[in-house]
C-alpha cells in the first residue's frame, strides 16, 4: 500500500486514515510520502512533505529538485512493486501525476480529499477521470461535481470533524496560561495562524506581527497565539516575532485547544480555516503569494471566495484580504470591528456553526478505510481469478 499527503493538514488526515484502515487489517504494510503524524500511525516514509509543501507556481521552483526525487522514486515503486492500492490526498499537480503511473502499471487509484479542480483549472478533471478509480470527497458540493463528469464518487465528510473530536477527548489541560476572564473587560486574545508552509509564513506573518502592534495600542493588554504547524520548526517563526510590543506566544500541539482561547484569529487561507470555524472563533482569511502566482491564479481561479469557509457557506461570513488588502491597518481594521461590534461578531459565529454543520457528522477516516478496502479486496479477486484461469 502507498499512501501519499504532501501537506500538514494532509499528514493529519493521512495518518487518522491508517489507523482506521489498521483497525480493518492490522497486517497492512504502508509506504509513502507525509509527516510526522503518518509515521508514528506506521507509514514508513520516503520522503517528508515538510519538504514538498509550496503554494504558488514560482515558490515550488525551490523545492523542484525534491519533488523531481520523489517522483522518481514512487514510478519505481509503483512498477517494480505493485502495490496493492496507491491513496493520494490532496497536493493536486503532483498527485495526479503521480496516479498516470499507477494507471500505466494498473495500480488502483483512492483519491482522498479531492483537489480543488471546482474551483481553477477544470480541465484537470479529464485527467483524474482516466487516472483515478475512486474519489472520496469532504465537501458536500463535491460529491455532484465529480458524478456530473461520470466518476465514482462517495463524499464521506470532513475528517477534521475527526480530529476535533479527538482533540476534545485525548487532551487535559490547557496548553498555556491566559485563559479568557468572564468579565467584557478582559483583555482579548488574537489567534496567529500563517499557514504550514515557509513561503505562507514568511509573506503572512510579518503582516500579522505588525497588525498586532497597532490593535496593542488600543487594547494594551492584547496576547496573541500562534499554534505551530508540525512542518514548521520553532526556530522559523522566532526571527518573526521576537521584539514585538505582544505578547505572541507560540503553542506546539492540539490546535483546537489554542483556537478555544481566541476572540479573534487571523488566518492563512487553506485548512485552517475550517480548524477556526469548527471552534465558532470569528476570523479574518488572508492570502498572499508572489505576483506571478497571484496574476496566474486571477486568470484561473473561477469562484467568487478563496475562503474555504466561504465556499462552503455559500456567501462571505467572514472577511477575505486578498494580495494588495494584506496590509497590517486592514487587518487591524477588521479584527477591531469583530472585537467592538457585538452584533457583526454574533452573526458571524452563527454562520459558521452552519458551516460546521455542513462539514458533516464525523466519521471521515473510518468511510475512506472501508472504501480503501472494498478496492484493494476486489483488485485482490481480479487478479486471483486472472490467476486460477491460466
Amino acid at each position: 500500500m502507498v499512501i501519499v499527503a504532501g501537506e500538514a493538514s494532509a499528514d493529519l488526515h493521512g495518518s487518522n486514515l491508517v489507523k482506521a484502515m489498521k483497525l480493518l487489517n492490522p497486517g497492512i504494510i504502508f509506504w509513502g510520502i507525509g509527516g510526522r503524524e503518518m509515521e508514528r500511525a506506521g507509514v514508513k516514509l520516503l520522503f517528508s512533505s515538510s519538504d514538498m509543501a509550496v503554494v504558488g507556481l514560482i515558490e515550488v521552483l525551490g523545492r523542484l529538485h525534491t519533488i523531481v526525487r520523489a517522483s522518481k522514486k514512487l514510478k519505481s515503486i509503483l512498477k517494480d512493486r505493485r502495490p496493492d492500492l496507491l491513496i493520494l490526498i490532496d497536493y493536486p499537480d503532483f498527485n495526479i501525476h503521480i496516479a498516470g503511473t499507477a494507471r500505466r502499471f494498473h495500480v488502483p487509484v483512492l483519491y482522498y480529499i479531492s483537489p480543488q479542480v471546482w474551483a481553477w483549472r477544470k480541465g484537470r478533471v479529464r485527467k483524474i477521470s482516466r487516472r483515478v478509480e475512486r474519489m472520496a470527497v469532504i465537501l458536500p458540493f463535491e460529491e455532484e461535481f465529480y458524478r456530473r463528469r461520470g466518476m465514482k464518487v462517495d463524499y464521506v465528510g470532513h475528517p477534521l470533524l475527526d480530529a476535533f473530536e479527538c482533540g476534545k477527548t485525548n487532551h487535559g489541560s490547557f496548553p498555556f496560561d491566559f485563559r479568557l476572564p468572564t468579565s467584557r473587560s478582559h483583555y482579548p486574545v488574537v489567534g496567529l495562524l500563517p499557514g504550514s508552509r515557509k513561503e505562507e509564513i514568511s509573506n503572512l506573518l510579518p503582516v500579522m506581527v505588525k497588525a498586532t502592534g497597532l490593535l496593542c495600542r488600543r487594547y494594551p493588554e492584547m496576547r496573541c497565539v500562534l499554534p505551530l504547524a508540525p512542518t514548521i520548526e520553532p526556530g522559523f517563526i522566532r526571527s518573526f516575532i521576537h521584539n514585538t510590543p505582544v505578547s505572541i506566544k507560540v503553542i506546539q500541539g492540539d490546535i483546537y485547544k489554542v483556537l478555544s482561547a481566541c476572540d479573534v484569529a487571523l488566518v492563512a487561507s487553506g485548512t485552517a480555516t475550517l480548524d477556526t470555524a469548527i471552534m465558532g472563533v470569528p476570523m479574518v482569511i488572508v492570502y498572499k503569494v508572489s505576483l506571478v502566482s497571484y496574476w496566474a491564479a486571477r486568470i484561473m481561479v473561477k469562484v467568487p471566495h478563496i475562503g474555504l469557509v466561504n465556499l462552503v457557506a455559500g456567501e462571505e461570513v467572514v472577511p477575505e484580504l486578498i494580495q494588495h488588502e494584506v496590509t497590517a491597518e486592514r487587518l487591524a481594521r477588521e479584527v477591531e470591528i469583530i472585537l467592538e461590534d457585538r452584533e457583526v461578531r454574533i452573526n458571524m459565529k452563527n454562520k459558521l456553526e452552519r458551516v460546521k454543520e455542513g462539514l458533516g457528522r464525523g466519521g471521515a477516516s473510518a468511510r475512506t478505510a472501508r472504501i480503501a478496502m472494498k478496492m484493494m479486496r476486489r483488485d485482490f479477486d481480479e487478479h486471483f481469478s486472472k490467476v486460477s484461469r491460466r
